[in-house]
């Protein structure tokens, strides 16, 4: 007997771009099914927060990122828990890990990313993590809740590596971030921000190692972590590790299928991938960067859900251009507030790069031929919400780009014809508010 369930509106994946999907689905279609399926056992919840968790700052049910009865209001079936083991595009289905077989009109793969784990000896060894979910951070927690003295090693001086390392100082933990590269934060930050961000890291009790990775991650004969060993040889010990290098897409459901794949999954401006009726959105795909003119992966939270919006929408027959992303990310670690957007650094002398600095002040505008195409602000970011909507809108500046630098820029600083137009705000991302003022 065939126990499939035929759904017509199929999203896998429940984070902002499955939840993005969903709003604008029910926007136009009222009463078609729709079902959400997720290998994590929770309701959605804001994957940002999952520091402010780790650090006592913030309880699960103050994680949530719609409220509690946002399924039951929306009339959507939820599969949680439950992770898809096979995808096939001959019949329209997908096969659950419990057996259960799901069948669709509409698909939307929005599975997200998977934390990279490099091949090193001990990466198995009892006290070693990952921190991209909040299982993750949970399971930290469990731990550290065991182990409150155990001293920490991150591994990654990127975003994530810097989000937990602050949880852990905040819970009297020591750490030391090992990074690669020769600064931290080298993707998002130029390097005077990156240099501000170290020194206030520093500042705050850690240890920074910059240049050098592990190369062996060491275990008692209880299987249990003690110390890591660095490639020039050195040892650190600690009681627990870890890996924060970043996250790559998640293909395993499209790999060897029909659905063209690169770094990510390619959509086009609909989200809709190489096979018609199946979308993708998020940290999976690769889709419209509005900086380079071209698909690229821009795995940040307002870019997925902007995403999963357009992908429902045109699920639903409504056709909508995603207008297209660029990395964007403002946080505040270690009491610092930055805000970067699309390039961080010249590529060539055909850019120029406008430069404000005074005492914890730091402004830096990357453009080419008027139109901005990159923004660092540390210290004053509350009106680094004009200037990324300026960026994104591909407004030519070149008449008063001197004055989006100034200790007055606001929206009056700006033409008239263009201040009329601005009067919007810019998601939060990470928790910073980026609105426009």
């Amino acid at each position: 007997m065939d126990n499939t369930e035929r759904i017509k509106y199929l999203i896998i994946g429940n984070s902002a771009g499955g939840i993005g999907a969903v709003e604008a689905i029910r926007e136009s279609d009222k009463t078609g099914t729709i079902s959400v399926v997720s290998d994590e056992p929770y309701p959605a919840y804001s994957r940002p927060l999952i520091s402010d968790f780790l650090a006592g700052r913030r309880s699960i049910d103050k994680l949530n990122y719609r409220p509690i009865d946002f399924y039951e209001q929306n009339d959507i079936k939820t599969v949680f828990g439950n992770r898809v083991t096979g995808l096939n595009l001959d019949d329209n289905t997908v096969q659950l890990e419990s057996g259960q077989k799901l069948a669709w009109d509409r698909l939307l793969l929005a599975t997200g990313g998977t934390p990279i784990v490099p091949p090193m000896e001990g990466r198995e060894a009892g006290g070693v993590f990952t921190f991209t979910t909040l299982s993750d951070a949970i399971a930290i927690d469990d731990y550290l809740q065991q182990k409150p003295d155990a001293n920490a090693v991150v591994i990654g001086g990127g975003l994530i590596g810097v989000s937990i390392s602050e949880s852990l100082l905040k819970r009297q933990i020591k750490v030391t971030i090992i990074e690669m590269k020769e600064r931290i934060l080298n993707v998002i930050l130029d390097e005077k921000t990156s240099y501000m961000e170290h020194k206030a890291i520093k500042d705050s009790g850690a240890e920074i190692i910059t240049g050098h990775t592990v190369s062996k991650i060491n275990s008692n004969t209880h299987g249990e972590v003690y110390g890591v060993t660095l490639d020039n040889g050195d040892v650190i010990p600690c009681g627990i590790v870890i890996i924060a290098i970043g996250v790559r897409p998640r293909l395993e459901l499209v790999n060897g299928t029909d659905i063209k794949v690169n770094r990510g999954i390619v959509v086009d401006r609909h989200m809709q991938t190489s096979v018609p009726g199946i979308y993708a959105c998020g940290d999976v795909a690769e889709a419209y960067d509005f900086i380079y003119s071209e698909n690229r992966l821009t795995p940040v939270w307002p870019n997925a859900y902007l995403g999963g919006r357009t992908a429902g929408l045109n699920m639903t027959g409504n056709a909508t251009d995603y207008p297209g992303g660029t990395n964007i990310n403002a946080m505040k670690y270690f009491g610092i507030y930055i805000v970067s957007a699309g390039m961080i650094s010249s590529p060539d002398k055909s850019y120029q790069e406008l430069i404000a600095e005074h005492n914890d002040v730091y402004k830096k505008l990357i453009l080419k031929e008027g139109l901005v195409t990159g923004m660092i602000f540390s210290g004053d970011v509350d009106r680094a919400g004009i200037i990324y909507n300026l960026m994104k809108d591909r407004v030519n500046v070149e008449s008063f780009k001197r004055s989006l630098i100034s200790d007055d820029m606001g929206l009056l600083s700006l033409p008239e014809s263009v201040w009329r137009d601005r009067l919007a705000t810019v998601p939060t991302v990470n928790g910073v508010d980026c609105a426009v003022s």
